[in-house]
């Protein structure tokens, strides 16, 4: 495993959790793992924050499945690797989207049930916080779309708190970059286990990471810069 990378994203996940108080003593954190790349690293260094800072947390890794009958072995020799028991949670979500709402535009109803589902397991076992693997790249994306499609500036934010349910959202990976997971997988002891969704790769959200990907090709660090932007906006440059 590089020492060089692993201290490069270390450093940005411990920015993180420094600028935005993610973790703190007495946490008892469930963590959204899917099997892919980005959940798999973001276990990783959250299990790194607890073993090489003084912060005393609890970490419950937990995997919702779908319904697509997939094999999880390896995510689940993985967890063990890292002396984590995953919690497995089944849901018929895949059924409702395809086979009951037969969805052409499925993934908003998916997020929003899958969404459910984490922030229901991780209640269920008395976590205050929840932490999924969104990223940089997926900051910049998430902001591109709601100016392109809802004409509007929006973009989650690395910590907010779910008062519905009283639960905490966080995301430990918001300063590293998509580049640097998928340079960073290949350290790790694991295969990725690939998304089975029959529109993967077909998305508005696949568009406007295309889009965003040809800007930082032309113009190196733009999505650095546009994160950078949204920590230090003029509050008296918006219109109302």
């Amino acid at each position: 495993m590089s020492k060089k990378k692993t201290k490069l994203i270390f450093r940005k996940v411990r920015n993180a959790n420094l600028n935005y108080k993610l973790i703190e003593n007495g946490d008892k954190i469930g963590v959204g793992v899917s099997g892919g790349k980005d959940s798999l690293v973001l276990l990783f260094f959250v299990h790194m924050l607890k073993i090489y800072t003084p912060l005393e947390f609890d970490v419950i890794p937990i995997y919702i499945d779908l319904g697509w009958e997939m094999d999880i072995s390896n995510l689940r020799d993985y967890c063990s690797s890292l002396n984590l028991n995953l919690i497995e949670e089944k849901t018929n979500i895949k059924n409702i989207v395809f086979d009951i709402k037969q969805e052409s535009n499925p993934c908003s109803l998916c997020s929003n049930l899958r969404r459910g589902a984490i922030n229901r397991t991780a209640k269920s076992l008395n976590c205050n916080k929840l932490a999924l693997g969104h990223h940089l790249d997926d900051a910049v994306h998430t902001m591109f779309m709601s100016m392109i499609f809802a004409s509007q500036y929006s973009v989650f934010k690395p910590k907010t708190y779910l008062d519905r349910i009283d639960i905490t959202v966080i995301r430990p990976l918001i300063y590293v970059s998509e580049n640097d997971i998928k340079s960073y997988i290949k350290t790790l002891d694991v295969l990725p286990i690939k998304n089975p969704c029959p529109v993967d790769g077909y998305t508005k959200r696949q568009e406007v990471k295309q889009l965003v990907n040809e800007i930082e090709s032309k113009f190196p660090g733009a999505k650095q810069n546009i994160i950078n932007s949204i920590e230090n906006v003029a509050a008296d440059s918006f219109w109302k």
